[in-house]
């Protein structure tokens, strides 16, 4: 393993690291306008949601590496105290990412991606009309994290009114993860697009799951079984009961004469396609 202290690397190849690191990161689309009124839309990677209770939103636009200048969402975040933060899907990735180009201050970058200004109810920045979901913020605090290029800027922005495209609510009136078709920035030109890569893992707080402890020896030292296989069999509040298991032999037809490694191997084939109990009937006939 090679490894580094910060201060021995330049900001730019830090920046890589860490950017191709810590990845996939969700987009904040940021709409602002100038003191002007002049609009102002750039996607920011370094950005997540910290609370409900108030809700609050974050994103940082970092001073940039290579002349330590601001970028114009940042001033106007500053100046306005108002930004609305639009998601991104893969809809309007190849749009967003244009602009990411650094336009003249002044520079419409709808009219410059072809995305449409929606008006907001209760702050003064458009909104993009294409986006699935559409977060009105006031800014609350701008906590400055240095002085150099690089360092980043944390915008504290309150949701004072969300909008959410019908398409993409059930029933329930929950979002439905596959229709939002989310994208996520990692490092270099890389992007990520969720719903091609979503799976479930049960919540541990949803069941009192056994535990990979007191999963027996034999198997926690599988040469078939990874980590995660081992995780997923500890997240059983249950295991089959022996009425179960016989059912699920002669269902299935399981051979009596299978070695361990090869129940191992059924187990992991069940355990890929989230049926752990199938797996535990396999390695516990």
């Amino acid at each position: 393993m090679t490894s580094f202290t910060p201060k021995d690397l330049t900001t730019g190849k830090l920046h890589g690291y860490l950017l191709s690191a810590v990845a996939p990161r969700p987009i904040a689309f940021a709409s602002t306008i100038d003191n002007e009124g002049r609009p102002n839309l750039s996607p920011f990677s370094f950005f997540n949601v910290f609370s409900a209770n108030p809700p609050i939103l974050i994103f940082s636009p970092a001073r940039r590496v290579r002349d330590n200048t601001i970028k114009h969402t940042l001033e106007n975040s500053e100046n306005t105290k108002e930004v609305v933060i639009n998601v991104v899907n893969y809809n309007i990735v190849q749009q967003m990412s244009l602009t990411s180009t650094e336009y003249g201050k002044g520079v419409n970058e709808f009219e410059k991606a072809g995305l449409t200004m929606l008006k907001s109810d209760l702050v003064k920045p458009f909104r993009v009309a294409e986006s699935p979901v559409q977060l009105e913020c006031r800014v609350n605090e701008v906590v400055k994290l240095g002085n150099e290029g690089g360092a980043g800027n944390l915008v504290i922005c309150e949701v004072v009114k969300l909008h959410i495209s019908d398409d993409v609510l059930l029933e329930d009136g929950t979002i439905d993860q596959y229709k939002m078709d989310l994208v996520s920035r990692a490092g270099g030109s890389y992007y990520s697009r969720a719903r091609s890569g979503f799976f479930e893992i049960p919540k541990p707080t949803a069941t009192l799951g056994i535990g990979v402890d007191a999963i027996s020896d034999e198997i926690k030292n599988s040469k078939i079984l990874t980590g995660n296989d081992l995780g997923a069999l500890g997240n059983v509040e249950n295991l089959p009961s022996k009425e179960e298991i016989r059912a699920f032999v002669n269902k299935h037809n399981i051979e009596k004469t299978l070695n361990l490694n090869e129940k191992h191997e059924k187990a992991k084939h069940y355990i890929s396609y989230g049926d752990v109990k199938s797996a535990w009937s396999i390695l516990l006939s």
